[in-house]
């Protein structure tokens, strides 16, 4: 139980938090972005480097697997 409150303590601090963000009004930048097309540039941007991450993930994976399949 003694480990257990502070997972639920941060837990709920997170979820406060996250609500807390939510409620404020950020509608004007992403207008602005959409409104130049530059929202498709970082959209792009980020989709290219999570796709780049997963692609280093998965190939780390097959190396690994390798080296263990040789032991």
């Amino acid at each position: 139980m003694n480990k257990l409150l502070p997972r639920i303590t941060c837990t709920l601090f997170a979820l406060f938090l996250t609500t807390l963000v939510s409620a404020q009004n950020t509608g004007g930048e992403t207008d602005v972005m959409r409104s130049n097309g530059k929202i498709y540039v970082v959209m792009a941007v980020v989709i290219t480097i999570v796709a780049a991450l997963f692609i280093y993930v998965a190939s780390l994976d097959r190396k690994i697997s390798k080296l263990e399949k040789g032991r």
